[in-house]
């Protein structure tokens, strides 16, 4: 059989027990042995299933208890020097501190890992970092899958690719080659010591748009690890990389991987591939949950086959981190949609019967294949998949302006919100307590009648409004008791789109997902979140965010069909947000936040694919949020991206207030707003909500400082970084609290007149708006 391999598994496991085990870690539920079995339990039983499905390799190295990229910057000694902490001697506790922060220091900087919704830890290097190796915990791994008799392919993070994507101080990352090769040139020859044959570097960023620089750059650095180790697959995906066909023939490595899923006419340009080498072709999709149409497969496999014979490798187009593990765990789903899907395990299947097919012929495989056609029609076909009146809303798109410009609405705003200078928010949940979860399972489990749960959840909004009240914020929240995650939530109330009971997939660390699917014309039958909201609202005189989260964003992070162009995807989205957004208007909620923190993460990875993707994402919330009147504010929030070179679209979405989040950063990312001018309210985070640490009055001070001078005081609200739902009451009040201290210092600075020390821009007055800025201080 060709050889058949995938480029990582989901390593969370079926039934989240990575995840289980790791939070139970956190608590001091279980000690590291424990921790520690668990990962060999998982990893066991994936290479097993891995090797059942007839891999030649199982692939080792994507194992993570928090972050394959941190396990690399581990592994290569390379930690970031202000933890004090010895990465020989690193313990899984330290390990994790790095990764949350602790009482000292806070964590490593977060950030999307390309157009993905995995979030990865990015490293700290300067002109200090060296690289002079940590744990032996990859070696470890190899060892127990070749004591277990598998044949291991490990997955590493090309050199390239980590410094690329690494925060580097003060210096060219290029210049920290010298002392990184090195590093990788030993762990490569530990590696083959170990009878490592084949190693999968990972080098993504060649999908990028990048200088002569870094592209100059491979030829030397992949001859020197050729030398260290004759077995590299160096590894693309996420984007074409045609352009650097030669470059990539010229490479004395022993293999190269395309994805063929994302950039399938990126085949042509290495026809000439050169004799001897392997070409792996992810041909199965690592990114959505399709099933694969073995029959196109096939198509374009032969001809490969023929000219490439066993050279030809087939593999899925890049991890399968990014799916959920077993499809025949999902017993509620109706068995029409589940014809069309494939998870992890499916995938392997399917790359098997590639095999067989290319190798002994289609009639050996013909049961399979039979089996695949009809699955794929009995789904295609489903008279549901589309709906006339969506097509008809579609063909007669309503108006996506607001009426009045942000000078204009901001003059109406403040008459009707009355809010203080430096604004106080939260950016929607609060924390999920075990209880909630409770209610929420035996009301879904039919053990709690729909009275019986609306009023559980009513305390519980209760619940949360009263300490908001007394913490002192301006503007409050209902804090999602109900939503199991913000967009589960709304694609379980959404026509069109499907939700599984087990389709996990990692965010980041011990966050899962469970990301829908969109099969069909999106519609909202009924409203989704309006009788919460106002019931939040009857409960307090201070304004009630009513909160969504927006039309790209739920397409983002749900799997979608791929029948029909993404942009329609999302108008689809967006015309049923506006029936939502009207509502809220309609009953009386004066500030509505459509959230969007994956607008930047679908941003395509080469730069000519930009403007298409940018004019219909702006276009999408815009549409969503024009179901508002002038005098309603609409919030956005985005998170853990980068967004400076696309601040002219985030600009152009015209949202009133935009909150992202700037802590891990120490609010460097907001000089590019202050630069660039945003014309709007922003709030950047002045705390990490996804570490347990509760920062400092001080240390919030500081960051609101550094915000003043970017931002003008009458334009910039406080919040933390993203919503409170993993973290639990104690911590969060305790950071709140600090939170709205640092505040009320900066307030009383700013009335006594020393806002010319903090602020680039002087306080205007409260009667002074102009336009594109909002008004001055308010109420206090």
């Amino acid at each position: 059989m060709l050889t058949t391999h995938t480029l990582g598994f989901p390593r969370i496991g079926s039934q989240r027990e990575l995840k289980f085990a790791v939070e139970q870690f956190w608590r001091g539920e279980q000690d590291e042995a424990g921790l520690n079995a668990t990962g060999r339990e998982l990893r066991l039983r994936h290479w097993q299933w891995q090797h059942a499905a007839g891999l030649r390799f199982v692939a080792v190295g994507d194992f993570s208890y928090y972050d394959q990229i941190l396990d690399t910057t581990v592994l290569l000694g390379a930690i970031p020097k202000r933890f004090g902490f010895d990465a020989t001697q690193l313990s899984r506790s330290q390990y994790f501190e790095l990764a949350r922060g602790n009482a000292a220091q806070p964590a490593c900087e977060m950030t999307k890992w390309f157009d993905t919704n995995y979030h990865f830890l990015k490293p700290e290097f300067d002109h200090d970092t060296r690289f002079d190796g940590g744990p032996q915990w990859l070696l470890d791994e190899l060892q127990e899958a070749t004591q277990a008799g598998f044949q291991a392919k490990v997955q590493l993070v090309g050199p390239l690719t980590l410094l690329k994507l690494a925060r580097v101080q003060g210096i060219d990352a290029l210049s920290l080659l010298p002392r990184l090769l090195p590093a990788y040139v030993r762990l490569l020859r530990q590696l083959a010591a170990e009878g490592c044959n084949w190693v999968q570097l990972d080098e993504p960023i060649l999908g990028l748009d990048l200088d002569s620089h870094w592209l100059n750059a491979y030829a030397p650095v992949y001859r020197e690890l050729a030398e260290a180790h004759p077995g590299i697959l160096l590894t693309t995906y996420f984007s074409g990389v045609a352009e650097h066909a030669e470059l990539l023939k010229s490479l004395p490595v022993a293999g190269l991987h395309l994805d063929a899923v994302r950039a399938p006419q990126q085949l042509g340009a290495f026809g000439d591939w050169p004799a001897g080498k392997v070409l792996s072709v992810g041909i199965v999709d690592g990114r959505n949950v399709w099933k694969t149409d073995l029959d196109a497969a096939l198509d374009k496999l032969t001809p490969l086959y023929h000219r490439l014979g066993d050279n030809l490798w087939i593999g899925s187009s890049c991890s399968l981190l990014h799916v959920p593990v077993d499809l025949d765990q999902e017993t509620r789903l109706a068995e029409e949609i589940k014809d069309g899907l494939s998870f992890a395990q499916q995938k392997l299947a399917e790359l098997a019967t590639l095999s067989r097919a290319l190798c002994l012929g289609r009639s050996v495989c013909f049961q399979a294949l039979e089996q695949n056609r009809a699955a794929l029609t009995r789904y295609r076909t489903l008279p549901a998949r589309n709906d006339a009146a969506v097509a008809r809303r579609l063909a007669n798109l309503p108006e996506i302006e607001r009426g009045l410009s942000y000078g204009e609405r901001a003059l109406l705003q403040r008459e009707r919100l009355k809010l203080p200078l430096l604004p106080t928010t939260t950016i929607g949940s609060f924390p999920q307590t075990n209880a909630i979860r409770a209610q929420r399972g035996a009301y879904k489990r039919g053990e709690l009648s729909q009275a019986d749960y609306t009023r559980a959840m009513q305390a519980e909004i209760a619940h949360a409004v009263s300490r908001q009240e007394a913490l002192g914020l301006d503007v409050l929240v209902h804090g999602e008791a109900e939503r199991s995650d913000m967009v589960d939530y709304f694609a379980e109330q959404l026509a069109g789109v499907a939700v599984c009971q087990h389709g996990w997939v990692q965010s980041y660390g011990s966050r899962c997902v469970k990301p829908p699917m969109i099969w069909g014309d999106v519609s909202r039958p009924v409203a989704m979140t309006v009788e919460w909201t106002r019931y939040a609202q009857s409960l307090t005189s201070l304004p009630m965010k009513g909160m969504l989260t927006g039309p790209v964003t739920l397409v983002q992070w749900a799997f979608v069909r791929d029948d029909k162009p993404r942009a329609e995807v999302a108008n689809q989205m967006a015309l049923a947000l506006r029936d939502e957004v009207a509502e809220l208007d309609a009953a009386g909620i004066a500030a509505i936040q459509i959230d969007e923190p994956a607008f930047r993460e679908g941003l395509p990875l080469k730069r000519a694919d930009w403007p298409a993707y940018l004019d219909w994402a702006v276009t999408a919330f815009k549409l969503s949020a024009a179901g508002s009147r002038p005098e309603t504010q609409v919030h956005t929030h985005m998170c853990y991206s980068e967004f400076e070179d696309i601040l002219p679209a985030i600009a152009a979405m015209d949202a009133d207030v935009i909150t992202i989040e700037t802590s891990r950063s120490a609010m460097t990312l907001l000089d590019a707003f202050g630069d660039f001018r945003y014309p709007n309210e922003i709030g950047p985070g002045v705390y990490d909500i996804h570490s347990p640490r509760v920062p400092p009055v001080t240390e919030m001070t500081t960051l609101l400082e550094k915000a003043l001078k970017v931002i003008p005081a009458e334009r910039l609200w406080v919040n933390p970084d993203c919503g409170l739902k993993t973290r639990a009451w104690p911590e969060t009040e305790a950071a709140l609290i600090n939170m709205l201290a640092a505040t009320r210092q900066l307030r009383q600075r700013l009335a006594a007149g020393t806002a010319a020390s903090l602020s680039a821009a002087s306080v205007a007055t409260a009667a002074h708006v102009h336009e594109g800025e909002c008004c001055g201080p308010r109420g206090e």
